[in-house]
């Protein structure tokens, strides 16, 4: 077999192939139209052997077959009453797509046929045109319909893929950015639950030093106050008068006390950091514990202070009575910072009210946060949890926390939704389990995304 005959067959499989993917009923059916009834007759006797003929005695006969059911090729001749063979071409390519169409007529003209060719006709044979040419081209005819059908279908078949395959990239360049940010929160979560440890000691010492400062400072104050009340000969009280004039005494006095009550404050602070970082890492709790969803909502307010204590903002808070629930705390800790820091943010500009409320129906505990913010356009509220998705300027958010969040909250069982109205602000409504079942949260890994 030479290489050429080698491709030809080839070819041939590839078709043959092709055609039993794609195979219809009706792609052996053929409309024989001409209004001489023997012509017809002659057609259909010759082509019956190995396609299914209809007949029809014009162009208006032929679109109700067409209309009716399908047919693979129609055989038309050019001239006949009413709807001529041209006009049956036009209907044909408009309505029925699929349908080769080969024209036959008595005129013999090279304009007419490189018309009819341009109009979408397979081929343009001359009466009385021979019987093995017109079976041949009628073969020809059904097979480049058939090259061209496959083709469309192939064509729409990798639209559809090359579709799903975007759409998997998108899931994946989801998943990947979640595991990085999980990488990430998980680092920092190790940084702060490092730092808040290597500060806690000193701290201690420090807030607990500054506890006794102010009782030692007034005992010290009592005694010079007794030396001042001590009778001194003339040359000591003038040099006593003369040191205390050069330390500014009174003045280091009056400040003593208002230096200590600040650095008392200053401990304090640096104090509740320590404990918020440990509080908001939790690294300790590598298991689902019982946590109260109030204290780490606390915690996360006061890591946001920079938020929170500025007059603009106020925060409401309506507490409910919610039992401890069983979640990774440091994750749902995730989700309040994320919805805190929006909250803030959307009013930030022209100032109003955050509030977060609480409450449980014993199965289930529900959180909402609300702000008076612009709110959330409608057009935006279908992509809201969408990964990368921000109305936020470049470079001030990455399209994830919402993401994330959601994700939290699903896999620990729950529902994470918005409402809003646009200039009205908008309301995040978390709900949580009480109790997480066995396939939920804690059956997978604390770095699942």
């Amino acid at each position: 077999m030479t290489p050429m005959v080698a491709k030809v067959v080839n070819e041939a499989l590839i078709v043959q192939s092709v055609d039993q993917t794609y195979a219809e009923a009706h792609d052996r059916r053929l409309l024989i139209v001409d209004d001489e009834e023997k012509v017809c007759s002659l057609f259909a006797q010759c082509l019956n052997e190995r396609y299914s003929c209809e007949t029809a005695a014009n162009a208006q006969e032929a679109l109700d077959w067409l209309q009716q059911e399908p047919f693979a090729l129609v055989i038309t001749d050019i001239q006949m009453p009413g709807l001529g063979g041209i006009e049956l071409l036009r209907k044909i390519n408009e309505l029925h797509r699929d349908t080769a169409v080969i024209i036959i007529s008595g005129v013999d003209r090279t304009q007419r046929v490189i018309d009819a060719i341009r109009m979408g006709a397979y081929d343009y044979l001359v009466k009385p045109c021979d019987l093995d040419v017109l079976e041949l081209c009628v073969d020809r005819a059904l097979q480049r319909r058939t090259l061209l059908r496959n083709a469309r279908k192939y064509k729409e078949d990798l639209e559809k893929r090359n579709l799903e395959l975007a759409r998997r990239k998108g899931e994946l360049e989801r998943v990947q950015a979640q595991l990085v940010h999980s990488e990430k929160m998980a680092s920092l979560g190790q940084l702060a639950a490092g730092i808040a440890h290597e500060l806690n000691n000193p701290a201690g010492f420090i807030f607990s030093n500054m506890e006794a400062l102010p009782q030692y400072l007034n005992r010290v104050g009592r005694v010079l106050a007794s030396y001042e009340q001590a009778f001194l000969n003339e040359p000591d009280a003038a040099r006593v008068t003369a040191a205390k004039a050069e330390a500014d005494y009174q003045n280091v006095m009056s400040d003593l006390e208002s230096i200590v009550t600040d650095s008392y404050g200053g401990a304090e602070r640096i104090r509740d950091i320590v404990q918020n970082l440990r509080l908001f890492s939790r690294l300790d709790e590598a298991e689902i514990k019982h946590v109260d969803l109030h204290e780490g909502i606390e915690s996360t307010i006061r890591l946001l202070s920079q938020y929170y204590s500025a007059p603009s903002i106020g925060l409401r808070r309506e507490y409910g009575l919610v039992p401890p629930i069983e979640c990774y705390a440091g994750q749902l800790n995730q989700v309040w910072m994320n919805l805190l820091v929006n909250a803030a943010q959307a009013i930030a500009d022209r100032g109003g009210e955050v509030c977060i409320r609480t409450s449980s129906d014993g199965k289930t505990a529900s959180v909402s946060i609300s702000d008076t913010g612009k709110g959330i356009a409608p057009e935006h509220m279908d992509k809201i949890f969408d990964p990368f998705f921000t109305t936020k300027a470049v470079g001030e958010g990455t399209g994830l926390g919402l993401s994330i969040s959601h994700g939290i909250v699903v896999r620990h069982g729950g529902t994470l939704t918005v409402e809003s109205a646009l200039g009205r602000g908008a309301t995040f409504n978390v709900s949580l389990p009480i109790h997480i079942q066995g396939n939920g949260v804690g059956a997978k890994n604390t770095r699942e995304v």
